[in-house]
């Protein structure tokens, strides 16, 4: 089948379930993508605490197959806003809402419990907006092998790899990207001329930031970082945050909610700082430099690294970045997503589309370098 532009609608929920991210994009057979526009759609008030629940393991088997459904709707109702004003596109990618992420290689009777779940029926999306839905991304790389996660490494890879769109530009000399996403959870992808693309999780993102403003000042994330900035960084709680043992443990590897959980928080909690604004520095700073020393342990061996690109609702939190700019080395040149001209908050989006229009061409979308798997393969499947 010769390739074609599509236009996509891509929708996913990353690990903040802040939002549903929904936007529409056109995508390019030299995998290119332009979005044409992003929206960031709220869950309904009690669908997102129920989604919450969840997480926690809070809910039994009749609640999570009721909150399949309903999280379905809620995706359909963010794409309907896009198509309204833009139209049908050629094909919905979702992907979903994740609520239990288990890459690891635990057996019973022999039989891998490797695992991933993501949640929004895409049979009622595919009803409810009238389009092709293409969705669960994450479970063949599992099954051949892998951890279903990084997967945004592969767009990373097709932007800016060899002969990708922003490799060869002519604005800036630099061949060896970090491609750095601060969402819920942080990961990265190393991109270069030089060896094979490689990613992984480097750990907690906002996670912990957001639980902790949501417990002490009532707000849902610290804006532009300004209580991190009012805040002092507690160095010896720091210190022990950075023990933890996952920062050790060498890639490919993969972590999310189900590790930094709300146990773990308030865990980490009773040896905090007594101000609350000192706990949102030191976690803040916390983010940034297991960014940092993942790259010290895991990148520099490798690979020396040109350019890092900062995305995800990190990149808009000014303390982070601050943060960021002291612990990295100062050769390394420290940009946003925004100056290639994709949104720190719709990156994942694009991604999602570009990963759904090679599912729909049949073209092998993950990268094993990145996910551990054992070959090449098609993510995603198909609902008419």
């Amino acid at each position: 089948m010769e390739k074609e532009s599509k236009t996509v609608i891509a929708l996913m929920s990353g690990t903040s379930c802040d939002s549903i991210d929904a936007g529409i994009c056109e995508v390019a057979p030299d995998m290119s993508v332009k979005l044409l526009k992003g929206i960031n759609h709220p869950y309904p008030e009690h669908i997102r605490a129920k989604l919450f629940q969840a997480f926690r393991g809070e809910i039994n088997i009749k609640e999570l197959c009721q909150l399949n459904f309903a999280v379905g709707k809620c995706f359909a109702d963010a794409a309907n806003i896009l198509i309204g004003e833009f139209g049908k596109p050629d094909f919905i990618s979702s992907h979903g809402q994740t609520v239990y992420h288990y890459p690891y290689d635990e057996k019973l009777d022999n039989i891998s419990l490797k695992s991933t779940l993501q949640i929004g029926e895409s049979s009622v999306i595919a009803k409810e907006t009238g389009c092709m839905v293409i969705s669960n991304f994450r479970e063949k790389d599992i099954a051949y092998g892998g951890q279903g996660a990084p997967l945004v490494c592969f767009a990373d890879e097709k932007w800016w790899g060899k002969g990708g769109i922003w490799a060869h530009d002519e604005s800036q000399n630099s061949k060896n990207f970090a491609i750095q996403n601060i969402g819920g959870i942080s990961n990265v992808t190393v991109v270069s001329d030089e060896c094979d693309t490689f990613g992984f999780d480097t750990g907690c993102g906002n996670i912990m930031i957001d639980y902790c403003v949501q417990k002490f000042f009532g707000q849902k994330y610290d804006k532009d970082g300004e209580i991190a900035a009012a805040g002092q960084v507690c160095e010896s709680w720091l210190d022990c945050l950075l023990q933890d043992e996952y920062y050790f443990i060498e890639p490919p590897k993969t972590t999310g909610r189900e590790y930094f959980s709300n146990k773990y928080i308030e865990n980490i909690l009773k040896t905090a700082p007594a101000d609350p604004k000192d706990i949102i520095a030191t976690l803040t700073a916390l983010t940034a430099k297991t960014i940092a020393q993942a790259y010290e342990r895991f990148i520099y061996p490798s690979i020396h690294i040109d350019t890092a690109v900062i995305g995800g609702g990190g990149a808009y939190n000014k303390t982070m970045m601050k943060f960021l700019r002291s612990h990295l080395p100062k050769r390394i040149e420290l940009k946003t997503h925004e100056e290639y001209g994709i949104s720190n908050n719709f990156k994942e989006v694009m991604a999602f589309a570009l990963l759904g229009y090679c599912t729909y061409y049949n073209i092998p979308n993950n990268l094993p370098c990145c996910t551990g798997a054992g070959k090449r393969t098609v993510l995603g499947k198909i609902t008419y």
